[in-house]
């Protein structure tokens, strides 16, 4: 099993390659209504199309197996006070992005301001329990350590707010976007950012697929705080944050089956990708279980699972670009970033959607 790959060399000049400028207002601010009406360009060895994503049902046939991840956005994010001491100093704020459950009731979190933040917080209190959590370390990467008196997540709901990505202007209250920032089969609590490509699909269209024979599958990763760093150096020294997955039996038997049928596996999302690659063996069979994983997915990567890819537009220098690159090729990624950026689709998080061949896979229609 696998959960770390090797990096090309020229990874960096893969990326420069797919450098592109793209206007601040050409990142979505919010959602299509309905939520299948975003448009979806299909990239397959025959060339580019455009659709809508409601025409899903069109582009599949029966026994296609979708996959997807069920992972849910958590209220990550909150405000807490420093203590106040007895000469009547402290009480600053300090806004807290919880990234993960380290061990129990131990979290690494997010501070801001971190240097200021001193070794003890109070996260306000709901039904009478005080929200104290204890600053115990530091890491690598600048999180630090939250020790909590007990358990902090039957508490979140209440105390905490949706962690937005920081290119979306929140606009709209909380409660909205706990709908919206949100897929509609997400079951598993654990991410601090949504799988976004899952956000396009409907109960209406989740039926429709149903209907035409395609089987639902799902697996989990929980959506880290660092799917939002670019590459900022050299691709050889981006550091990928530890995200946990899992796979059920139950799903592994349906996708492996699929594979030895010659169905095609569709990946909703480069979460789910990242999840199916890191438990695959060197011959694509899927292996249930869960652990951690920073597997960094680039040109030269061989990808073993999907067959087909459901995902957004990405950001210039970010992992995610290099791994559609290393799924469809470069050229064929090229071409379909230059026909997003002249065609007005909408980029990122809340924007527009790809329907990608995997390179040397089968044609996108039956």
């Amino acid at each position: 099993m696998s959960t770390e790959e090797p990096r090309i060399q020229d990874a960096d000049a893969v990326l420069a390659r797919l450098a592109f400028d793209l206007p601040q207002a050409r990142i979505a601010q919010t959602g299509a209504e309905p939520r299948d009406s975003a448009r979806l360009m299909v990239v397959t060895q025959g060339g580019l199309t455009h659709r809508v994503f409601r025409d899903l049902p069109e582009l599949l046939r029966a026994g296609d197996v979708l996959v997807f991840n069920e992972s849910r956005v958590i209220p990550a994010r909150v405000l807490a006070r420093k203590p106040v001491t007895g000469d009547g100093l402290g009480g600053g704020q300090v806004e807290v992005l919880l990234l993960r459950e380290e061990e129990q009731n131990v979290w690494s979190a997010y501070l801001k301001p971190a240097k200021r933040a001193g070794k003890e917080l109070w996260l306000g209190q709901t039904g009478g329990v005080q929200h104290r959590a204890e600053v115990v370390g530091v890491l690598e990467d600048g999180a630090r350590l939250l020790r909590f008196d007990h358990d902090i997540k039957p508490h979140l709901d209440e105390i905490g707010r949706l962690p937005l990505p920081p290119y979306i202007d929140a606009g709209a209250s909380d409660e909205t976007w706990r709908e919206r920032y949100q897929t509609v089969y997400a079951r598993d609590p654990g991410s601090v950012a949504a799988p976004t490509a899952g956000l396009h699909f409907t109960p209406e269209l989740l039926a429709r697929l149903d209907a035409l024979g395609v089987e639902r599958h799902a697996v989990t990763l929980h959506v880290g705080a660092g799917t939002f760093r670019p590459i900022t150096g050299s691709v050889a020294d981006h550091v990928m944050h530890a995200e946990r997955y899992a796979i059920s039996a139950g799903a592994a038997g349906a996708i492996n089956r699929a594979k030895a049928e010659g169905r095609r596996v569709v990946a909703v999302g480069t979460t789910t990708v990242r999840a199916l690659e890191s438990s695959a063996d060197e011959d694509g069979t899927v292996k249930p279980g869960e652990g951690d994983t920073r597997i960094f997915i680039t040109p030269g990567t061989p990808v073993r699972v999907p067959d087909l890819l459901i995902t957004n537009l990405h950001l210039p220098g970010s992992t995610l670009l290099l791994l559609v690159a290393a799924f469809a090729g470069e050229g064929r990624i090229r071409a379909a970033y230059d026909a997003a950026l002249a065609g007005g689709y909408r980029f990122y998080s809340l924007g527009d959607a790809m329907l990608l061949e995997r390179q040397g896979a089968s044609a996108a229609r039956p």
